[in-house]
């Protein structure tokens, strides 16, 4: 979530606001009045039709036009006008104030409506949260010094303040916001996954922490189990430094689909990576949901038959071998093969099309 979003969520609801203060500038009230809630009008339908929904910010802001419009003319008081800007700046500062200091996040809950299904990960929202934080105490200050200018300055001095000051402290905030995510996102070393249902379906974005962290947001990784031509299975020895089930015997190649990035573009990076084949030539064997203390993956099983195997030891695996079926089986509940690898043994076995030599 960025600033980005954020405006894109807010805005709408505000336009008919920015129109008043705009044409009143250039003509008088009484125009911008009548244009402010044409604009509205045709905003609130523009919406329903696109996005087959009733967009109760905008509606809300034009009907408060409406209302206050009608009781500056019928009293021929520019200060119930002037307040207006105050009204709506006060409802967006308690948006932000609950958004940004309490427990509800009122505006994610509002983007979910723009962003539909996707879920963004507690490092983002924490983010969002402190850019939220700085957009209210700018807010607060602009709003007390429209009240100021309403009773204490000229029609002149309110206008600015209440229309081009408001788009000034915007661009300043994005600004500010454009240039520090752009300088985190460049400091940022994490590793983002997808986050998914259990059909694959993308829903989110995790970071490799939260992942990890006991969270068991359902993520995907791929194993890709490579068989030589006499039937043997290659195992890799995991790397002593892994955080996950060091030292023990796993399946050939085993990795995170990182978020952007498609199966087909991970079993190749994978393989590389991890066993230095590539562009392996793959089948898709099997899929299923795997849960361990830490963590919950969606696994995706596809099996390949290779003899040349050029293996450099890395970061990640210590050695490789091919194992006989036999041997492997001699191994289960032994404290040598990792668990997730003696549960999918027991299907790759029942599934392999070809009868590997023992």
């Amino acid at each position: 979530m960025d600033l980005k979003q954020i405006l894109k969520t807010i805005l709408p609801g505000l336009l008919p606001l920015f129109v008043f203060i705009l044409v009143d500038e250039i003509w008088d009230t009484e125009i911008g009045l009548i244009i402010a809630v044409i604009f509205g009008i045709i905003q609130f339908f523009a919406i329903y039709i696109k996005e087959k929904r009733i967009d109760k910010f905008v509606l809300f802001d034009t009907a408060l036009i409406v209302l206050l419009g009608l009781i500056s003319v019928i009293f021929e008081n520019e200060v119930f006008f002037k307040l207006k800007p105050v009204l709506i700046e006060s409802i967006l500062l308690v948006i932000l104030g609950i958004s940004a200091f309490g427990k509800k996040n009122i505006l994610l809950m509002m983007t979910g409506r723009v962003l539909k299904g996707v879920e963004f990960p507690d490092d983002v929202q924490k983010k969002m949260q402190n850019a939220l934080r700085l957009m209210f105490w700018i807010f607060f200050v602009h709003n007390l010094l429209v009240v100021y200018s309403v009773f204490w300055m000229s029609k002149e001095a309110w206008g600015f303040i209440s229309g081009v000051l408001f788009y000034i402290v915007f661009g300043l905030i994005f600004i500010i916001e454009f240039v520090r995510n752009r300088y985190y996102s460049k400091t940022d070393t994490e590793e983002y996954f997808a986050e998914v249902d259990e059909d694959g379906k993308i829903i989110g974005k995790i970071s490799r922490t939260t992942a990890h962290e006991g969270s068991k947001r359902l993520h995907p990784v791929i194993h890709v189990h490579v068989f030589n031509s006499k039937g043997e299975l290659l195992l890799q020895k995991r790397s002593p430094t892994k955080k996950i089930q060091p030292g023990k015997w796993d399946t050939a190649v085993g990795g995170h689909i990182k978020f952007g990035e498609n199966i087909e573009d991970a079993i190749k990076r994978e393989t590389f990576e991890e066993i230095n084949i590539k562009d392996v030539k793959v089948d898709f064997l099997t899929r299923y949901v795997w849960q361990s203390e830490i963590e919950k993956e969606l696994v995706f099983v596809y099996i390949t038959v290779f003899d040349d195997i050029n293996f450099m030891p890395n970061d990640e695996v210590e050695e490789v071998k091919f194992w006989k079926i036999n041997e492997i089986k001699k191994n289960l509940g032994k404290g040598v093969l990792t668990p997730n690898f003696e549960f999918e043994f027991q299907k790759i076995i029942s599934k392999i099309k070809f009868n590997p030599q023992k």
